[in-house]
């Protein structure tokens, strides 16, 4: 039985997007057989959990136990004790391509523009043009794989926890639209004022619930109410709003992890905002029930891979340009 170890520890949107390749190794080894480990962040582990293709996931805790070079050196101490066979470094940073190495693993494979190349013994090219779910793919060589779908797990507690939830707030018979206002990066979030302001067309609606959803940052964030608006940001783990997209029917969320967790759910339609980053850098939806909107006419587009700040213009147009009003066109003509 072959023993692989999967290092990456970029956003979390990046680890939901890396599920297809688990399943291709398994595919790769369906006759000799594979264990595989998996090496992330800790909010990696936690949206990775249940994976029932992975043998053990690691939290690697850049900030905390595993700071610095003692903490990098002492996990990759305990991974050398578990005789690998082969390392897959998707994460193009020199601290994974290093922690890759301290594995003493004779294969070790990652991207062919990875800082730390030189530690590497297999490098896959990195194709800019393709989506990051088909890079990842590239990885693995097997014939005829055709499961490239995104597969994430909640458990029967997570399953239970959106179950009152449903219960509490008489969900059921409902049209439920989640709405995700939140992102890292400034330039990657739509208004605030634009999402308060679909909120308003939408709990006008009688048979639409709206569910907002994020992390504890967005619960600071003074939105709209309404007795139609049910505010779950800061109440939810990841799992547990992997358990609401498999139960709404419309998520609205910025160019962030809403995007990839909805991308797991083929009958969840996704209303993907984009602002500064562009489909072509790969990140767009993984699901064909989806549409992104952007504004096309700017040439000052995409600013960054990641977002940033400020607007490098000054003028903001990318999301700006985007009115609430094309966003609730896109909403009421999916239900019609």
């Amino acid at each position: 039985m072959q023993k692989i170890l999967i290092i990456h520890t970029a956003f979390i949107g990046d680890i939901i997007l890396s599920t297809p390749l688990i399943k291709k190794l398994k595919a790769e080894y369906i006759d000799e057989g594979c264990s595989i480990t998996y090496v992330t962040t800790p909010a990696g582990a936690s949206v990775l959990k249940n994976n029932p293709d992975l043998e053990e996931i690691i939290a690697y805790d850049k900030r905390g136990a595993h700071r610095g070079l003692r903490g990098l050196y002492l996990l990759g101490k305990r991974l050398n004790y578990k005789g690998f066979d082969e390392v897959i470094i998707p994460h193009r940073y020199l601290r994974s391509s290093i922690l890759g190495w301290l594995t003493g693993a004779p294969t070790r494979s990652g991207y062919d523009n990875a800082s730390g190349g030189f530690l590497l013994t297999k490098k896959i090219h990195y194709d800019k043009s393709k989506h990051e779910v088909e890079k990842l793919l590239s990885f693995v060589e097997v014939d005829n794989f055709t499961d490239d779908k995104l597969s994430l797990y909640p458990s029967e507690i997570e399953k239970q926890k959106i179950e009152e939830i449903w219960k509490k707030n008489n969900l059921e018979g409902k049209k439920i639209i989640l709405v995700a206002p939140g992102s890292k990066w400034f330039t990657k979030r739509w208004p605030l004022e634009y999402f308060d302001e679909l909120l308003k067309k939408l709990v006008k609606v009688s048979e639409y619930r709206v569910v907002l959803i994020g992390g504890q940052e967005e619960s600071m964030l003074n939105m709209y109410t309404n007795k139609n608006i049910i505010n779950l940001m800061g109440k939810t783990s990841l799992l547990d709003v992997a358990e609401l997209c498999r139960r709404s029917d419309i998520i609205v969320t910025n160019d962030s992890s809403p995007i990839h967790i909805a991308s797991a759910f083929e009958n969840l339609y996704i209303v993907a905002i984009f602002g500064a980053t562009t489909r072509e850098l790969g990140f767009f939806p993984w699901s064909k029930n989806s549409v992104v909107l952007e504004n096309n006419s700017l040439d000052c587009r995409p600013c960054g891979l990641h977002g940033g700040e400020k607007c490098p213009k000054g003028h903001f147009k990318c999301m700006l340009e985007i009115k609430p009003e094309v966003v609730y066109g896109k909403i009421i003509s999916y239900f019609n």
